[in-house]
């Protein structure tokens, strides 16, 4: 099973610049080894199961209790029974199409 996470979570509560906060969810994913890409709005990752995926959302709503009031999450996924590499393969399948992608 490949399932491909796409989710953003900040706190509400601590003005402008989240990027102190969001940064703590980034390196807990980081070290997590999964693959995963990050952009302005969310950050994709890959697990092997709705589970692992979750148990994601559920360290990096951990990680901003500590000193945060008020978080917000959106979190999409897209399951699949098959292989896992989807996150590399369906960029690459487009850029087969069109040509390198702006990253």
């Amino acid at each position: 099973m490949s399932v491909l996470m796409q989710f953003a979570i900040f706190p509400t509560d601590k003005g402008a610049s989240a990027s102190n906060y969001v940064s703590r969810v980034i390196s807990m994913i980081h070290e997590s080894g999964l693959p995963y890409q990050l952009s302005a709005m969310g950050t994709i990752i890959e697990t092997e199961t709705l589970e692992e995926a979750q148990s994601i959302v559920n360290h990096a709503y951990a990680l901003l209790q500590i000193d945060c009031t008020r978080v917000y999450c959106t979190v999409t996924f897209d399951i699949r029974d098959g292989q896992i590499g989807r996150l590399q393969k369906k960029v690459e399948s487009i850029e087969n199409k069109i040509g390198p992608v702006n990253h």
